[in-house]
């Protein structure tokens, strides 16, 4: 998983509430466990105008002119701020698997559904709460600015804004360190390869029945 330090990048607005995931990916394209493969699809049938199935070439089909995502100056977005309950509906982890691979690191709102959240957390991408008040200003501001931008600083646990105000915010500790450290859940067991495989070949000795079918 890449690590998450400080990042900086154009900001794209989506000025909605209760987001669900099926909104985020639909649930056609949950054909696959896979962790790619999402991101053309995110926000489909927002970005456009046909109905998507798997397998289309998204490259010919009609975009929606007037989705934030299809403009110009959003283009190439890696922050995404939106409204409170951002993520709700089902535990699907295909919606920050499309989030993700479509670009976004960080989503800032003022409340994120609790799986929603700590699954952003276990595939890379920063989910930052912030008040109303400041998340009102921040739609304002990239309202008013093309090309706006943040700058996210994990460590300092801080949102600044090209205007040089600072914005703090909250992060549990230890998912801190993962991210700061680029551990999903694969890389933190693998910190302890050692002592498994030692746990491993003592109970070998002391039970062995247990790997009797195993293949060593």
């Amino acid at each position: 998983m890449k690590a998450y330090t400080v990042e900086q990048g154009i900001v794209a607005p989506l000025d909605r509430a209760n987001v669900d995931t099926d909104l985020i990916i639909p649930k056609q394209f949950l054909k696959s466990i896979k962790r790619t493969g999402f991101g053309d699809n995110l926000f489909d049938e927002l970005r456009y105008l046909d109905e998507g199935y798997p397998g289309q070439d998204n490259s010919v089909r009609p975009k929606n002119p007037d989705f934030v995502l299809n403009l110009p100056r959003y283009q190439g977005a890696s922050v995404l701020i939106t409204r409170q309950n951002f993520g709700c509906g089902s535990s699907r982890e295909h919606a920050p698997w499309a989030l993700n691979e479509y670009g976004f690191r960080t989503i800032i709102a003022s409340s994120f559904a609790d799986i929603f959240f700590n699954n952003c957390f276990k595939n890379g991408m920063l989910p930052v709460v912030l008040s109303e008040t400041i998340v009102d200003q921040l739609f304002r501001e990239c309202a008013t600015t093309e090309g706006y931008q943040l700058t996210i600083d994990l460590q300092a646990q801080e949102v600044r804004t090209p205007g040089g105000e600072i914005f703090q915010f909250e992060v549990d500790e230890f998912r801190k360190h993962c991210l700061l450290n680029g551990l999903d859940d694969i890389g933190l067991t693998l910190q302890v390869a050692d002592d498994i495989r030692t746990y491993e070949a003592e109970t070998r000795q002391s039970r062995p029945w247990i790997f009797r079918d195993i293949q060593a």
